[in-house]
C-alpha cells in the first residue's frame, strides 16, 4: 500500500519448530489506528514483538515509511519512529513520573517535549513528582505511552493497553489515545475490549491460530460483536 506508514507482508514466526505466525500481512497508514483482535495464543503479541525486533525467529517483509526494517536491531527501529509499549508497561518504580519521562533518550524523528506531554496528559503533570510505585494502573499506562512519545515515536505498538484498568480509567485512556491520534500519531494495538477498540480504531484485523482471518471496519465489528466475542473466547 503506497500510503502505508507500516507495511507488513507475509510475516511468519516460530518458537523452536512450532510455527506461531503464518503469512501475516498488515498495513497502518499515517495517523491511523488499527487493532489486532483474537483469543489468547492467536499470535498478537508475537506479531508486535516481531515488528519491534524482539522476536528474531521470523521471516517476512516489514517496512516503516517505505524503508525495510526487518533486519534492523530494535534500537535502530526505534530511531526510525517505532515505539513499543509492552503489557507490563516497564515503569521504573523508584523514579518519579518526570524522571521516567526524561530517562530514555529522544531517538525518533518527532520527539514530544515535556510541555506537549503534559498538555496531552494533564494527569501526569499533576503527578510528575510521584514515584512509580504510587501510580495507579491507569497512570502507569499513561506514563508508558507518554514516555514512548517523548522518545519520538510516530507509530505506537500497544499490547493490551486497557488490561486491568477500571472502566473510568479506560475512558480516560480512550480520550488520550484519540488526542494522540488527532496529533498525527499512528497506532497498532492489541485489544480484547471491543467497545474500546471500536471507539479508538479505524480498522481491525481478526487473528486465529497465527493467521489473519478477516479485516473489519469498526461498524462491522459492532454488527458482528457477538460472533467476534465467541471467536475470542470471551
Amino acid at each position: 500500500m503506497p500510503d502505508a506508514l507500516l507495511a507488513v507482508d507475509n510475516l511468519s514466526a516460530w518458537y523452536g519448530e512450532a510455527q506461531a505466525l503464518r503469512d501475516i500481512t498488515v498495513t497502518v497508514r499515517e495517523g491511523e489506528t488499527v487493532t489486532l483482535v483474537g483469543r489468547n495464543g492467536a499470535g498478537k503479541t508475537t506479531t508486535l514483538r516481531c515488528l519491534i525486533g524482539l522476536h528474531r525467529q521470523a521471516r517476512g517483509r516489514i517496512a516503516l515509511g517505505g524503508r525495510e526494517i526487518a533486519t534492523l536491531a530494535p534500537h535502530r527501529r526505534a530511531r526510525l519512529g517505532l515505539g513499543y509499549v509492552p503489557d507490563d508497561r516497564g515503569i521504573y518504580a523508584t523514579l518519579s513520573v518526570e524522571e521516567n519521562l526524561l530517562l530514555p533518550p529522544t531517538v525518533g524523528p518527532d520527539p514530544w517535549s515535556l510541555d506537549r506531554i503534559y498538555a496531552a496528559f494533564p494527569r501526569l503533570r499533576e503527578r510528575r513528582r510521584a514515584n512509580g510505585t504510587t501510580l495507579s494502573g491507569g497512570e502507569q499506562q499513561m506514563l508508558a505511552i507518554a514516555r514512548v512519545l517523548r522518545m519520538g515515536a510516530r507509530l505506537l505498538l500497544l499490547d493490551e493497553p486497557t488490561e486491568g484498568l477500571a472502566p473510568v480509567l479506560v475512558q480516560q485512556l480512550e480520550a488520550l489515545l484519540l488526542e494522540a491520534k488527532r496529533q498525527g500519531v499512528a497506532m497498532l494495538l492489541i485489544e480484547q475490549n471491543l467497545r474500546f477498540a471500536t471507539a479508538v480504531a479505524d480498522r481491525h484485523y481478526l487473528l486465529a491460530l497465527g493467521q489473519i482471518v478477516d479485516e473489519l471496519t469498526s461498524e462491522q465489528v459492532r454488527e458482528r460483536s457477538h460472533q467476534i466475542l465467541e471467536h475470542m473466547g470471551v
